[in-house]
């Protein structure tokens, strides 16, 4: 192998690796703590940053040095997860769920400061709420917006929250930061959240955590329900279930 190629390739190898351990750190990570970790020169480091965030592998955080992964590169992600052999084990799970309790579930991803619905199974009764798998819903509104910013550790949602704008999709949305932070230290405590018609008029909906192999929140799993046909106390009842889906989805997502 020639040494242009084997350069392309160191340089290749420490890309990945660069993109690896910003993954891994449950923190915003700065070209110095990857400096530090990977036991890179820092001029390579700050050459291959440049080049991650020219392709939109990665992007800097408005304060300029801290790191995150760029849209591009949470798309692919995304898009491996979704990949029919990959995803046939967690839609059978999903399917199951959705047979047993008769309404709309769906598995939600976090995508930087809104929520994804990343799979979903429909009821197939004539009144439902349309939300495609790919739409991306705010945070402070959603049962599982709010589960992502309730499980997620303090530093990281007072960033978030921080420059997020609480606006009102229906008259009970929260929009009072105070009220907000209350209303998430109530859901951190009981691992589960409800939307009580606050993304949408008549719309109810509970979600659980979907953790990794280290117990933080990667997913969720939730189930929704024209209030028409199911109040909210009604789905809170299928808590116990939903937390079992969670567990199976666990051990099938490549998380």
């Amino acid at each position: 192998m020639s040494t242009s190629a084997n350069a392309t390739n160191s340089t290749l190898l420490r890309a990945f690796a660069l993109i690896e351990e910003m993954l891994r750190e449950d923190r915003a990570t700065t070209a110095a703590d990857l400096c530090q970790h990977l036991d890179v020169p820092k001029p390579t480091v700050h050459r291959i940053i440049g080049q991650l965030e020219q392709e939109g592998l990665l992007q800097k955080e408005p304060d300029g040095r801290h790191l995150s992964p760029g849209p591009r590169l949470r798309k692919m992600a995304l898009g491996v997860l979704a990949q029919r052999s990959v995803g046939a084990p967690r839609r059978a799970v999903l399917q199951r769920l959705a047979d047993e309790l008769g309404e709309t579930c769906n598995i939600t991803l976090l995508d930087g400061h809104e929520l994804v619905y990343f799979e979903r199974v429909e009821t197939n009764w004539p009144v439902r709420i349309q939300l495609r798998p790919g739409s991306h819903l705010p945070l402070h509104c959603t049962a599982s917006g709010k589960l992502f910013l309730a499980l997620m550790p303090l530093h990281r949602r007072k960033a978030l929250l921080s420059g997020l704008s609480l606006d009102a999709h229906t008259r009970h949305s929260i929009t009072d930061r105070a009220l907000l932070e209350q209303e998430l230290e109530k859901i951190a405590d009981n691992t589960l959240s409800t939307d009580n018609e606050e993304l949408i008029d008549g719309m109810v909906a509970i979600a659980v955590p979907v953790y990794d192999e280290v117990g933080q929140i990667r997913a969720t799993v939730a189930v929704h329900a024209p209030t028409i046909r199911k109040p909210l106390a009604s789905l809170m009842e299928w808590a116990p279930t939903l937390r079992r889906a969670a567990a199976q989805l666990q051990a099938v997502l490549d998380l």
